[in-house]
């Protein structure tokens, strides 16, 4: 077995490398850490496949079918995770309140708001970026916002403007969407 590990551990395990290499080009999204985790996993199924090889096979297939399923069994606990972590996520759109429309970002503590950034200055003091951001936004959202800004409550906006509690959602969800916030 002295050859074997000889082998496998020549110019700094470049042919054990290559076998997790060839294994993982199967998956995607493998980083530079995620290569450096299956190869640190590959020198443990090594010792084990060491200890456990009985010549009834090639010890390079048996090696490459335990490493296969062993990587396999890894992707599959880190992918599941993953969705763990996303299962738990909340959205900040949540509502909290079903009769007052309140979400969970209306009740989040922060000084520093869109609306209160629009709504600081008269027009002509704006940026060139906050102009650029009230042109992406219909007179109904420009009126929602205004209408935060100065303290009104999700119900009150609605009630005041008149607007159903889907059409005030689809009106701060542009307000505050990514596209359009970004240019700020």
């Amino acid at each position: 077995m002295e050859w074997v590990l000889a082998a496998y551990y020549a110019d700094n395990a470049r042919k054990l490398h290559g076998i997790v290499d060839k294994i993982l080009s199967k998956f995607g999204g493998i980083s530079d850490k995620d290569m450096d985790d299956f190869y640190s996993l590959a020198n443990e199924v090594f010792v084990e496949v060491m200890k456990g090889y009985d010549n009834t096979q090639s010890f390079e297939a048996f090696l490459y079918s335990c490493l296969s399923k062993r990587i396999r069994t890894e992707i599959t606990k880190r992918n599941r995770e993953k969705r763990r972590a996303d299962y738990i996520s909340v959205s900040i759109d949540t509502p909290v309140d079903d009769e007052e429309g309140i979400t969970i970002g209306d009740i989040i503590a922060d000084e520093l708001t869109v609306e209160k950034e629009v709504f600081e200055r008269s027009e002509e003091g704006y940026s060139r970026r906050m102009l650029l951001y009230l042109s992406r936004l219909s007179e109904l959202q420009k009126e929602v916002l205004r209408l935060r800004s100065i303290g009104y409550l999700p119900g009150e906006v609605r009630k005041e403007l008149h607007i159903n509690a889907k059409q005030y959602a689809e009106c701060c969800e542009a307000i505050h969407s990514y596209r359009n916030v970004s240019v700020l």
